[in-house]
């Protein structure tokens, strides 16, 4: 092969892999996209939407989240669970009453510290799905036992399972379902570099073939320290710095790494100029106190900013950890769900305060689900899950998804309670994306499984 070809290939698999990796930690900004360098893939884009992926790290126990509320689902429930079960008593005030009724007289009631999310549903802003989780296709329990399908890779690994949520692969992914919708948009913002952010670190779900995730603190843009203030108390020494560091160079590597930190102080001035014309806080106001709060309150500003940012289309990514919770699930796991229902409601609140709730969608998601049973303090790892998707465009204030029989090693669950997804991953990607505007023909490029699925929108959305 001739040498040019070489440093051709050599070059395009360096912007590639810096693309999905970046040079994160310290240097955040650094972890721009080298994937403005490639063309945009088109999609259409008239006003404004967003996704907000708000991931529950560890797995978290659904069945405490969403709880059987009617006697008989409750009465079963408690058997099971045992010292783990939240007394039915304590739950009256979540108790959620559905717009479209469920079948066989069920009822559901949120955790008793989540109340700020029951006002979310009872004002039809947010909907429950019932056991999602990550398929390869549709499976029933024989199948499973059989091992006559697919099925995800490394089931119960908290990686390879965090993986397979957020990209459709298992650990090692180097793009997700969240990139791949930014890439597909790319070509719509006015700046590609706020396409796809994370307040949160690093996540495969934003990082896309072109899309790169451009992280951000909750203080705001992280700057490249150095280059954008003085160093060592001179200016001077600042300006050659900041000269060193994005001049243009000879050798391709140098160059790309160059553009890349001139791209990030051009992009951390922007944010600043940007983030000083948004609201500091809200009407009803964010608990800075609260990590996941202090993160979607970044997110709030960041999208009072769209128009400062020149941004049709954005995904974001917050997270909040601790919900491996094999022991002490009742000490800890209240307060951890209290935070993330303080979050979202003001999140909510937020967005209809900028007349964007019906453009904006937030939606939760973990590693897997739990046991339904106890391992005496807490629950083990699990498979399918009840989660929340939220905003204006939310057909909210009712439940989606098949309802799952309160019971172990019954029609729904694999042992212990683990839950068979009866609604997968794929399709709820599916139809957020399209949500988003990614059309029919694209949308294998989004989520490659889904011409596995007969339903790909699950109706959710408006």
């Amino acid at each position: 092969m001739h040498i040019s070809k070489i440093k051709s290939l050599q070059r395009r698999e360096f912007l590639r892999r810096s693309s999905v990796l970046g040079l994160v930690g310290s240097a955040g900004p650094w972890a721009l996209t080298l994937s403005a360098i490639g063309e945009a893939a088109a999609a259409d884009a008239t006003g404004y939407k967003a996704l907000v992926c708000v991931f529950l790290n560890g797995g978290n126990d659904h069945g405490n989240t969403v709880v059987p509320y009617d006697q008989i689902s409750h009465d079963a429930y408690a058997a099971i669970r045992q010292a783990l079960a939240t007394p039915r008593d304590q739950l009256a005030a979540t108790a959620l009453t559905p717009s479209v009724a469920l079948d066989g007289g069920r009822q559901w009631a949120l955790a008793p510290t989540m109340t700020g999310l029951k006002r979310v549903f009872d004002a039809g802003r947010l909907g429950v799905l019932l056991n999602v989780g990550t398929l390869v296709q549709p499976t029933t329990v024989a199948q499973y036992k059989a091992k006559s399908v697919p099925l995800p890779p490394k089931l119960f690994s908290h990686n390879d399972q965090t993986s397979v949520w957020q990209a459709a692969s298992p650990e090692g992914a180097i793009t997700g379902w969240g990139g791949r919708i930014g890439d597909l948009f790319l070509s719509s913002n006015g700046s590609t570099t706020f396409t796809a952010i994370n307040v949160s670190g690093n996540a495969v779900y934003l990082s896309g073939q072109q899309a790169v995730q451009y992280q951000i603190s909750t203080g705001g843009a992280i700057r490249v320290n150095g280059a954008t203030s003085s160093l060592y108390g001179s200016q001077a020494c600042s300006n050659a710095m900041r000269s060193l560091i994005t001049a243009p160079r000879e050798h391709w590597m140098e160059q790309e790494i160059n553009r890349v930190t001139a791209r990030s102080i051009a992009a951390q001035s922007t944010v600043a100029s940007a983030l000083a014309a948004a609201p500091a806080n809200f009407t009803a106001a964010f608990d800075t106190t609260n990590p996941l709060a202090s993160q979607m309150l970044m997110v709030a500003r960041l999208i009072a900013s769209r128009a400062a940012l020149g941004v049709k289309r954005q995904v974001f990514f917050v997270s909040i950890g601790g919900f491996d919770l094999h022991d002490n699930l009742n000490a800890q796991h209240p307060a951890l769900l209290g935070r993330v229902s303080s979050a979202l409601d003001s999140f909510d609140a937020a967005m209809v305060e900028l007349g964007v709730a019906n453009e904006v969608t937030a939606f939760t998601a973990s590693d897997f689900g739990r046991t339904l049973s106890s391992n005496g303090d807490g629950s083990d790892h699990g498979w399918g899950a009840h989660h929340f998707v939220m905003g204006g465009a939310v057909r909210g204030g009712r439940f989606w998804g098949a309802q799952p029989e309160v019971s172990v090693n019954g029609a729904d669950d694999v042992g212990q309670g683990r839950l068979l997804p009866t609604t997968a991953v794929d399709q709820l990607a599916a139809t957020l994306a399209g949500w988003m505007g990614v059309s029919e023909s694209e949308m294998p490029v989004v989520v490659p499984q889904i011409g596995n699925y007969t339903t790909r929108n699950l109706g959710l959305l408006i």
